[in-house]
């Protein structure tokens, strides 16, 4: 990533990211294609239901690994060898721990956590059955996030797609045996789920015991060196904390949505599957950026660092748009995808509707985000969506809600908030001295 033209390396890397994202998020709509037309609404609408909770609980550790991401970029820019591999072997060791943890809570606590979100009576038993099965294979979700950020750090995109387009066809024909043949119900889209993401987990993680590089993970080797982990919770934290508070948020806009009953929530659920599709340039183009800027900035390359993240920011911003007019045409049609019934198709075409043409300042402030945890200014983008996506979303619904009981105040919440964040990164951007701003201390 710090040598030959800017735009080809971007590109390059962001693509396999795309396609991976592309085929993770296929086999998360499988799950929703197949409850839906198999199962029905109700069922539907508790698998859908479930997401904001599950990026809450482990969006927080995976915004952990984005920290460990950036500082092994810099090493790998750097040419810094020693600490690149404890930095390795440290993250890999945080994420076994994680991972039990993350099964623990999951398990244990889900019934509470879907009490508090409203979850209507007529699908909080398959919510229920859904999210503790997929809480069991914690440590398979989260070991192989940090595994994908390990290669993504050094710039290598191409392993993880191939990891996780072999666990997309096995999501899906697990899919369709367990629940289409043999009637494994809700639980067996939950455990399709759990089994594709621990054969991901397995061939990234053995792939990486046998790379010929600096990054290679020795099975001896593997454990807390407590200054790195420090260093990488240092710079992880907050990205833990901006992806909590976007899902906490988003708990918070489901928890309204629900309010509405199980219709709405299909409806919605269906959307947001399409928006996943949308988010999948954002997200690519982000995470291309935060591993460009890391390892320029560790290569002290400040010029091609800043010319890199202009051209990101506006291949993001002008995909994402695209994404979000093919949506605003087609939604009935995407929708109906999912569930036939009329009434989700009309709640899932309004958001979609009401949302998707703001998808630009959405990427403009994800893009910003990514290039200043490449610059290890990792607390900007927490405070800026602490702000923007959490105190003032849930003020604007708390209170508008109350005044307008239409569920369409509920999905404004989305560009409203977009708008104020692109602001505020906008200025921080211009305004501040970012390039210099990493210190490897």
């Amino acid at each position: 990533m710090t040598e030959g033209k800017i735009s080809q390396k971007i590109i390059l890397f962001a693509f396999p990211i795309f396609l991976g994202r592309l085929f993770q998020q296929l086999y998360n709509v499988i799950d929703s294609l197949v409850v839906g037309n198999v199962l029905g609404k109700e069922a539907l609408a508790a698998v859908s239901s479930t997401g904001s909770l599950i990026f809450l609980i482990v969006g927080f550790i995976n915004g952990i690994f984005v920290g460990a991401s950036v500082i092994i970029s810099h090493y790998f820019g750097a040419n810094d060898e020693e600490k690149l591999s404890t930095a390795v072997h440290t993250t890999i060791a945080f994420s076994f721990i994680a991972g039990i943890l993350i099964t623990i809570v999951g398990v244990r606590f889900t019934p509470l956590f879907l009490r508090w979100m409203g979850t209507p009576h007529d699908v909080f038993k398959d919510a229920v059955t859904y999210l503790r099965l997929y809480f069991t294979g914690g440590i398979g979700i989260v070991m192989y996030n940090a595994c994908m950020g390990i290669f993504q750090a050094v710039g290598d995109s191409k392993r993880p797609l191939y990891y996780l387009i072999i666990a997309s066809i096995i999501n899906v024909v697990l899919d369709i045996l367990l629940v289409a043949v043999y009637d494994f119900g809700i639980a067996g889209a939950a455990i399709a789920t759990v089994i594709s993401q621990f054969v991901s987990l397995l061939l990234a993680f053995i792939k990486l015991t046998r790379v010929d590089g600096c990054y290679r993970v020795y099975i001896k080797r593997i454990g807390l060196d407590l200054n790195m982990l420090k260093r990488l919770i240092k710079i992880g934290f907050p990205t833990g904390v901006q992806n909590s508070v976007i899902s906490f948020a988003n708990v918070i806009v489901q928890t309204n949505i629900n309010s509405f009953g199980s219709v709405a929530m299909a409806g919605s659920g269906s959307y947001s599957k399409l928006e996943g599709f949308s988010f999948l340039p954002i997200t690519s183009f982000s995470l291309a950026l935060t591993t460009f800027i890391g390892q320029n900035l560790g290569a002290k390359k400040y010029e091609r660092a800043k010319k890199g993240a202009r051209f990101g920011v506006i291949a993001g911003v002008i995909l994402a748009e695209i994404t979000g007019i093919f949506i605003w045409i087609f939604a009935p049609k995407l929708i109906r995808f999912f569930n036939s019934d009329p009434e989700v198709i009309k709640y899932g075409v309004m958001q979609a509707r009401t949302i998707s043409l703001f998808y630009f300042l959405l990427a403009l402030s994800h893009c910003l985000s990514g290039i200043l945890r490449g610059a290890g200014k990792t607390k900007i983008p927490m405070y800026v969506m602490l702000i923007s996506w959490c105190v003032i979303r849930i003020s604007y619904i708390t209170i508008m809600v109350k005044i307008i009981p239409d569920i369409r105040v509920v999905y404004w919440a989305y560009p409203l908030t977009w708008s104020i964040s692109s602001i505020i990164f906008l200025i921080y951007y211009k305004k501040t001295d970012w390039l210099m701003s990493y210190n490897d201390s």
